[in-house]
């Protein structure tokens, strides 16, 4: 395997010439970086990046952890993400942590000691210090962990009205929401917040149902759905995340329950499978390429010294379509 050496030999220049032409510091002359990049190529040499990255201090890396890549707002999510970093000269690292806080750990350590320039959190399961304690530069995606490290979100609360707004104006009189775990300390829980602000002042009956700590576990959230009709069978409105109301289509089909004569629905997100299944997804569209696109910029902004505003929360959007 050819080494540094043998490239400042082939091209009749020294170590330290090949090695500013690599990392782009200091002053090469075309014709010098031409010979170094030809005897690179016909030694097929390939550059320690590690070893790169400690001489610039600079990796051009950035962790993203998510959940889960298999749910679709998280792949639509990190599908965005890497398009914008490649955008800035980044590449992603990725890992899915399935909320498991010994994994998250593992892939916290796993990032430090591949010296990513900063890290994205797209799940949390470890303590506030932990976080604190890495001494790297962090955004948070719709989730808030301190005041001292900036996060992206949507509007949560106003989808959380808009929603229930709808849903009422639309004629229904028992409407659930099917939230996420209200235990966890989540931005999303200002959805059933707003939700129950709504149909207390329009003397709507409700219910809430929360799903466990393990909101992407899809059987768990199929028997949950088909308890609560069974538990409530005349609810007529729901509002809930847009995977969550997919089940919820797919329940009320098996329970010739029509929609939307029989039951509304409303999700969250605007994932793409939102707009595909039979019928189409009412749902709130939280702007995912803006938000990402953001998350990347004040990484980059906070891996290169600079001051970025902490609280970035998106405006979202109604899509009405079939399900309402």
């Amino acid at each position: 395997m050819a080494t540094i050496k043998d490239v400042a030999k082939m091209a009749g220049v020294t170590v330290t010439t090949v090695s500013r032409v690599l990392n782009n510091r200091g002053y090469i002359s075309e014709k010098t970086r031409n010979k170094v990049a030809e005897a690179m190529k016909e030694l097929q040499y390939q550059p320690n990046e590690i070893a790169r990255s400690l001489y610039r201090q600079k990796s051009n890396i950035i962790g993203l952890i998510i959940p889960t890549v298999a749910h679709s707002f998280f792949g639509e999510l990190a599908s965005h993400i890497e398009y914008y970093a490649y955008e800035c000269g980044y590449k992603i690292l990725l890992c899915n942590s399935h909320l498991n806080r010994k994994k998250e750990k593992e892939y916290v350590e796993m990032l430090k000691r591949h010296k990513v320039d900063g890290i994205l959190m797209g799940s949390h399961t470890l303590e506030i210090d932990e976080y604190l304690n890495l001494n790297l530069p962090i955004v948070t995606f719709d989730r808030q962990i301190t005041n001292s490290i900036p996060f992206v979100s949507s509007d949560n609360f106003e989808g959380g009205r808009l929603a229930a707004n709808l849903l009422i104006q639309k004629g229904c009189r028992k409407i659930a929401h099917i939230s996420g775990n209200l235990s966890l300390n989540m931005l999303s829980n200002k959805r059933y917040e707003a939700f129950i602000i709504e149909v207390v002042a329009n003397r709507v009956e409700h219910i809430t149902v929360q799903t466990e700590v393990d909101v992407f576990d899809i059987p768990q959230n199929e028997r949950l759905i088909y308890n609560m009709f069974k538990e409530y069978p005349d609810i007529d409105g729901v509002f809930t995340s847009d995977i969550t109301a997919v089940q919820v289509i797919q329940a009320c089909s098996r329970l010739n329950k029509r929609i939307p004569e029989d039951i509304k629905i409303i999700g969250y997100d605007d994932i793409q499978l939102a707009s595909l299944i039979v019928p189409q997804l009412t749902t709130i569209r939280q702007p995912m390429a803006e938000m990402s696109k953001r998350a990347v910029e004040l990484l980059i902004k906070q891996i290169n010294g600079k001051e970025v505003l902490m609280e970035n929360i998106f405006p979202v959007r109604l899509v009405e379509r079939n399900t309402t």
